[in-house]
Formats: structure tokens, sequence, C-alpha cells
């Protein structure tokens, strides 16, 4: 038996991507001992949080890589768009807008397998823990090595399974990959020990408890498991081992214990000039752990920058259109009075030639109107309106920042009373610093205001407020001019600090900065203030609607790297409030209840082949394949899908509705390659070049663009060429993927 050196995995001294996990504060650096780590509860919790570290989220840029979007980015030779659309990467050159993660999850896989079974040989007693507390990171550990192995059968497909660390003597001319069909065994196994785990509040939780964010629970694990099953069952990794029938049920049942564990749907309206509709707020609105409010989200994901990253050039301080939405994501939203198609296919390759239902209400002379309200949240089309706030005069923003008296000073007494702070003045040049900001207040446009509410035993006309941050020169203050009135009654105080944001000397705001406030100059005067803010205000004129026709201000091009290429924007997780001073843009999640819903919908109706049969999905829950597209529909609402469709017609509905429902999320990418209908969608994505025609009317024409990254190799990643020829030394065979050779 020869002994290599490990090459799937890093050693022990290697870093590690900090989690996201809050709770587990202790990081693993690689420089103890695991024998002296697993000995204290810290260091058992810092280990685990180091597992974390591979977790992909979604990324909007994979959006151009399908058939959703085109990026402008492709004007750059070099760019991961260019070389995508021509089909430039071999196996040595290869990169995904994730890189090429094969190695950094094995990388945490492996400490998931050690995590796994150092902890069997740890008490309660040792740590000074709870046994709910061990079992809840074993089930952590468990759904994390699920979620990486899901990971890894999307993107490469059969992969070697790996589920014990290795020792210094492994034998690596033994391994191979194995098929997605047994990988999904064992996720599905992992997500049944994760499951073993007590549902208690400091065991594995439905919910995650205040300061554990992103950290693994019994949500994840439903939503785990109805991916897992779905892949498994679809064409590109079916093997016969999972059957449609066997991923109806999982999926069901996922969906059925998440429903009885209090997730829903997000319904909740928007207030006037927040947004548009539910879906839009939904987007814009980060989620929370504990789903006090957010009770659809199941994990979470990065917050994004839309109006920067994929903005209007008209935007101030955008640098690029990024991944613009194509005209086939613009032909797929449906006609809401209707519930049909506007456009049925093409009847050329090229997509040129839209075949128009004329049964849908659709008129191609104003093709943006009467759509899909998922449509008007997800895209900026020519003369859309951007601005949701109220007419000119209104405000784009109107943030507060609160601030205390601390109890510190010169010559001053200061006490808190009835959520008042009570300042006595007891000899010359008094004064207090109040705490400080806590968060930038980023006020480079707009109003700055000094807010609070007052009461004085004197009149006092010489007060003044100085701006203290740390290592500042003294002098920067206002006038000995602030005046306080003699009242017993509160007196609301306001005091514009716009004019000293002009200043060269002007630095304040900053979190770390504070106010000093002077109570006049002498002693005996008493004075009662609560409810100090500082309040920032922009005032707003209506920005003009979108302007991508030829000449106007968002005007196409395929040139420029901040223009459209397509004729259109991205608004999806787009807050209208955003811009250069203000970044309020939403977050991409990672798995939701929507999809879970869709996924049961597709297994549902590829089992029975009757969308209508109602299925048995557990916790007194039936609900056929239909049931579960309307209920996705009537969040946005949409009319239902009617009774009656064929397998094939359900079908191609079916297949619309979750590239409209999950737009820009990361599932398109990998829906067309396990439909293996690549081919059909990818090779031709078109765009609406449209021009004034005088007075208010426009013409519309379709664009192409044309791709060769629509070949079958891209289905699955390379696996990293110098893994290769590892393995081809050590077990002569070429573990390759098709195409990639």
């Amino acid at each position: 038996m020869k002994r290599y050196t490990i090459f799937l995995i890093i050693a022990l001294v290697a870093c590690f991507t900090p989690s996201c996990n809050d709770m587990l504060e202790l990081g693993y650096d690689g420089r103890s001992s695991l024998d002296e780590l697993f000995k204290t509860k810290n260091g058992v919790r810092g280990y685990l949080n180091s597992c974390y570290g591979s977790r992909i989220f979604p990324d909007i840029n994979r959006s151009a890589l399908t058939d959703e979007a085109q990026s402008s980015e492709r004007v750059f030779q070099g760019s991961l768009p260019s070389l995508w659309y021509a089909d430039a990467f071999s196996a040595a050159n290869y990169s995904n807008v994730d890189g090429q993660p094969w190695t950094g999850i094995y990388q945490s896989i492996r400490k998931c397998n050690i995590f796994l079974k150092r902890i069997e040989g740890v008490s309660a007693d040792d740590l000074a823990s709870l046994e709910d507390e061990i079992t809840s990171w074993k089930a952590q550990a468990h759904t994390l090595r699920a979620l990486y192995y899901l990971q890894l059968i999307k993107r490469y497909g059969a992969v070697p399974l790996v589920t014990s660390p290795y020792e210094i003597d492994h034998d690596f001319s033994q391994d191979g990959r194995s098929p997605v069909s047994v990988i999904v065994s064992q996720i599905l196994a992992d997500c049944d020990a994760a499951m073993s785990a007590p549902e208690s509040s400091l065991g594995f939780s439905w919910t995650v408890r205040v300061g554990e964010n992103f950290i693994m629970n019994r949500a994840v694990v439903q939503a785990i498991r109805s991916e897992a099953i779905l892949y498994a069952a679809s064409p590109l990794f079916a093997d016969g081992t999972y059957s449609w029938n066997d991923a109806a049920g999982m999926t069901g049942n996922a969906l059925s214990n998440l429903l009885t564990n209090g997730y829903e749907l997000w319904t909740e309206t928007p207030a006037a000039g927040v947004a548009q509709n539910t879906y839009e707020l939904y987007f814009i609105t980060q989620h929370d752990e504990q789903r006090a409010r957010d009770k659809e989200t199941i994990y979470g994901g990065p917050k994004v920058n839309i109006w920067g990253s994929h903005g209007m050039p008209s935007t101030p301080g955008q640098s690029s259109a990024g991944a613009s939405p194509t005209q086939e994501l613009v032909d797929a939203y449906e006609m809401q009075a209707t519930g049909l198609p506007p456009i049925t296919g093409y009847s050329d390759p090229q997509h040129l030639q839209p075949i128009i239902n004329t049964a849908s209400g659709y008129d191609a002379e104003n093709p943006y109107e009467g759509r899909d309200p998922r449509f008007y949240a997800t895209i900026y089309f020519n003369g859309a309106v951007r601005d949701l706030g109220a007419v000119s005069g209104g405000l784009a923003r109107d943030d507060h920042y609160p601030l205390q008296m601390t109890t510190s000073g010169n010559n001053i007494s200061i006490t808190e009373e009835d959520g008042a702070f009570r300042i006595e003045t007891l000899g010359g040049d008094p004064y207090a610093p109040t705490t400080t900001l806590g968060t930038d207040i980023n006020a480079s446009a707009g109003s700055i205001l000094l807010k609070f509410k007052y009461k004085s035993n004197k009149e006092i006309t010489n007060a003044q407020f100085f701006f203290q941050s740390p290592g500042a020169a003294g002098g920067q203050s206002t006038p000995e001019n602030v005046v306080l009135h003699k009242s017993d009654e509160w007196i609301d105080f306001e005091l514009d600090l716009t004019s000293y944001r002009s200043e060269s000397w002007w630095k304040w705001g900053a979190a770390d900065h504070s106010l000093r406030f002077d109570v006049g100059a002498d002693a005996g005067s008493i004075v009662y203030v609560k409810d100090m803010e500082i309040n920032v205000r922009v005032e707003t004129t209506p920005a003009d609607p979108v302007q991508s026709y030829v000449g106007g201000k968002d005007a196409i091009s395929t040139t420029d790297r901040r223009a459209t290429h397509t004729g259109y924007y991205l608004r999806k997780y787009n807050n209208w409030k955003s811009g250069r001073d203000n970044d309020a843009d939403g977050e991409i999640r990672m798995f939701r209840l929507a999809e879970m819903y869709l996924n049961f919908a597709e297994a549902a109706y590829q089992s029975t082949g009757n969308p209508d049969a109602a299925i048995d999905i557990g916790n007194g829950i039936s609900m056929s394949a239909r049931d579960a597209v309307n209920a996705i529909r009537r969040r946005v609402n949409m009319p239902d899908l009617p009774a009656g469709l064929s397998k094939d017609e359900f079908e191609k509905r079916y297949r619309n509705e979750r590239r409209v429902e999950l737009a820009y999320e990361g599932h398109r990418y990998f829906d067309v390659r396990r439909w293996q209908i690549m081919e059909d969608v990818e090779r031709y994505v078109t765009g609406m070049r449209i021009t004034p025609a005088g007075g208010d009317s426009f013409t519309y024409e379709r664009i192409g663009f044309e791709r060769e990254s629509f070949k079958e190799k891209l289905y699955l990643y390379p696996i990293p060429q110098d893994e290769i020829n590892k393995m081809q030394s050590h077990t002569g065979a070429d573990w390759q993927n098709p195409g990639w050779n």
C-alpha cells in the first residue's frame, strides 16, 4: 500500500473563512492541538465555527451566465462574462461566479468529519455544558456536511464520498467518485442524524436564538432534503435509485414540516412610498433570524448592491449595469388579468420573432402594461417609475440616530429620572459629553438636525455644542449662542447643523463621534433633556421615469459597461431610496419557503402525471402540484392555474412559474442543467432596442446575442485539473467530467 499526501483537503494549520455565526465566537486558528481544543467548551465551539467556512451563497452575477441576463461586464476582455459567452474556459483555467470551490468545500467537509469523530468522545461534564448543546453542535455539523455535498453535486455531479477523517496512511488508489444517488443517500442520512437532536431551546431548534445569526437549524435541514431529492430525481442525475415518487414524498414532507412549524409566505402589504407590492417589499427587507416579521426565509444570504453594481447610469455613483435582464425573462411574465403568457414561444432559433398569444390581452405597442406584479418588482423597463415617494418636497431619507447624555463632564451633575437626564451646573464652564453615535450617519447630502426635548429653570442664551471625535483638536463647535428658554413644560429643540458640513474641518458623524453639550457658563442651571438625536433628512424631487430608449439618460448600449445591453435594468432587491449616500438594498436568500412549494410541485406532477392529484404530505396536509403553484401565485394576486391541464401543459406553466418566482436567486443556472434544456435556452438571448417615434410613442426592435456557452460540457463544472492529475496517477482513472478532457 502506498502512502500519499492528502490532496483533497488542507492540513489543520490552514486558515478558514470566518463564519457569520455570531454565537460561535471563537475561531479555530490551527495552532492548538485537537486534543486540547476538545477539552473546553470554547474550543469545541471554535472548531465548529471553522466548519462554517465554505457555504456558497447565491450570487446575482450567476444570472448573467443564464438566459436571465446579459452582463455589461462582457465589454472587458478577460472578464468572466466575456470568457463565458465565448466558451473560452478549459479545466486548467475554469472559473465561475464562485471560482472553483472544489478544494474549499472538501476542506470544510474534512473539518465536519473531524468534529463529528472528536465530539463523540466528549461528555457534557467534560465541557461544563448541557447535553442538548452538544447534540445541537453535532446536528449543525451533520447539516453542514449535507449542505456541502449538496453544493458539490449541483456543480460536479459524482464526487468522492468522504465521511471520516483521512488517516496519514490512507490508500488513495482505492478512492473513486460516488454516483450522485449515493451522495444524496449520505445527504439524507446526515439530515436524519441532525433531526434526531432534541428540539429544545438549547438544542437543535426551528428558530435560532438572538446572537446566533446564520446558524444551521431544523428548517435548513428540510430545505436541504427538498433540494437534494429533487436533484436526484431530475434527468441530469437520475439513475433509478430515487424516483419522482420518492421526491414527491420527501419534498412534500419537508414542506409540511415547515408549514407546521411557523413558516409562511411573506404577505405583508407595503406602506405607501416603500415598495410597489408585497413581492418587492420582501426582497428589500433584511431577514430576521427570529422570524418576528419574516416567516418565509429559511436561510438568509448576503446584502446585495443593485444601485451601484447593477444600476442605471443616471444614478450618481453607479459603476456598472451588471446583469441586465433579457427579453426572454421579460417575455416570461404573464398577463395579470388573464393569467396567460403573452409570448408562447419563438418562430426562429434566434428568438427575434415572438409568437404572441392573442388571448392573453398582450399589446405589442404597450408591452409592459398589465403584467404579473413580479415583473414590476424585478425589472426596470423603459418608462418605469423609479421613485415611489411623495411628489416634489417629499423625503427620500429621514433617518434618526439617538444620543444620550453621559454622567461624566466638568462642573456638572447628571442623573437619569423618568426617561430624561437631569443636568445641574455646579460651577463655571459646565459641560457634559453625549454617548457616541453607534453608526455612521453618512450625511454627505441633505439636512443634519440636532433634536431633543428640554425643560429649564433658567433662560440660557450662551449654550454651545462641540463636535467631538477621537483625537480631534478643539474649536470645532457651534457659536456660544444656543438658547434654552425657561420652561416647566417640555420644549422641542432643533438646531440645524447642515452648514458645518461645508467647513474644511468637518469630519463629524462617524460611529465613534459624539457631541459635547456646554450648558451655559455658570452654576445654578437645571436642565432636563430627553429624546436627543441626530436627524438626517434628504428632500427629493422624483427622478424621471427610466429612459432606456435610444438617446435616453439610461440608453441601451453594447459597448458601455454602465449602460444596459438589453434595454432593461435589474430592480429586484433594489430599494428605490438607495444611492451613494444611502445603500438600502435588500438581500438574496439561500433558501426560502416559496422554493419548497415549487420543489414539491415539480416532484408531485412528475410522480402522479396529474397536476390536480392531491398528495398527503404529512402533518394532516394534502396538496396537489397545482395547489402548490397557486399558493405562490395568490401571494402576488395572479390568477390560479386552471384545473385540467395535462402533464406537459402543466410542466410548461410550472417551469415558467419557477423562472419568474425565483428570478435572480441562482436557481435558473442549475434548473436548465438538471432539466437538460440548456442547449434550447442558452445559445441565443435577446434584448429590446426602443426608439422614440414622436410624442409618447416608441418602436420596439428585438436584438440578439449569440453565445457559445450552451454546450453539453457546461452542464457540470470541471474538476480542477491538478486534482485530476493526482488522482489519475493514484488510481489510473480519469475523473474529469465529460467534455473537459
